[in-house]
């Protein structure tokens, strides 16, 4: 267990390397949130209107959600994955740029992004559908069902890993990328896909002191009973959290890209220790 952690900081303070050299990489998930949020508000009177406006109930008690429902949900989720596989491409072509020591900017990002409009829409209709397809089956099959969904979207979230890190870097087709990113995850993840990729886990740890903090500040905040401190208290805490969870966003994003380029090249650059890929992403036999 200490050895897998070891591994992760490094590849967490490997990809933290590349944010350092250019912090304008945070734009690309911060414009990819503002858009969720902007799409996310204009689904929303859509999908009441489709919830209570049809008479085959749509409610958490045993009835059937009505076609409408499960057209805009399938609309909201088909927009969703769209802007957010577009703005993770652009991140990913900017990474795989600097990583083969090539300059890149914000602008060439989005250049490759909008190259590969059409295979980021197919894959967001991919996406979409399987993500419609386990929502309709956790909505029908229980708790049991819930647990079996979670695992086939568990099975289908590692599959795809690698998906955008492929179509910026190869500019292949929808489905062809899925198979692509599956094929490489296989040849470099091994068995131990889970317990050797705990990036997300060692970042974590960061999110405990922040909470901490949050938690002590909003206390001290409340207890000024002055509305103006907690306000800018509250707001504080917020930008907080969302700088977190950008930095987690990006390092994110560098890293399936550089794993991409170990799994592809068999080699990585910037920063990224050979050894450590080799030893956290062990071949399959």
């Amino acid at each position: 267990m200490a050895g897998k952690f070891a591994r992760s900081w490094a590849l967490m303070k490997a990809s933290a390397g590349v944010l350092r050299t250019d912090k304008s990489l945070l734009l690309f998930p911060l414009l990819s949130g503002l858009c969720c949020i902007v799409v996310a508000a204009s689904f929303l009177l859509p999908v009441v209107l489709a919830l209570v406006g049809h008479g085959h109930g749509t409610d958490f008690d045993g009835r059937r959600f009505s076609p409408a429902y499960y057209a805009v949900l399938f609309a909201f989720y088909l927009v969703q994955y769209f802007v957010i596989a577009f703005f993770n491409t652009a991140l990913a072509g900017v990474v795989l740029r600097r990583l083969r020591g090539e300059p890149a900017g914000l602008a060439d990002g989005f250049a490759l992004a909008r190259s590969r409009l059409g295979s980021i829409f197919g894959y967001a209709l991919i996406a979409a559908t399987v993500g419609l397809f386990l929502r309709a089956l956790q909505e029908r099959l229980g708790l049991v069902g819930r647990f079996v969904v979670g695992l086939f979207g568990l099975a289908w979230t590692v599959a795809t890993f690698l998906v955008v890190p492929v179509l910026a870097g190869e500019g292949a087709g929808p489905v062809d990328a899925v198979k692509r990113s599956a094929e490489l995850l296989r040849q470099t993840w091994g068995e131990n896909v889970i317990g050797n990729a705990g990036l997300g886990v060692a970042f974590g740890l960061f999110f405990i002191p922040v909470a901490l903090l949050a938690g002590v500040l909003m206390i001290g905040a409340v207890a000024t009973q002055s509305i103006v401190v907690i306000v800018l208290a509250g707001a504080l805490v917020l930008v907080g959290f969302v700088l977190l969870g950008l930095v987690q966003s990006t390092l994110q994003g560098i890293y399936a890209a550089a794993l991409y380029r170990y799994a592809e090249a068999g080699e990585v650059g910037g920063g990224f220790d050979q050894a450590l890929l080799e030893s956290a992403f062990r071949p399959k036999r």
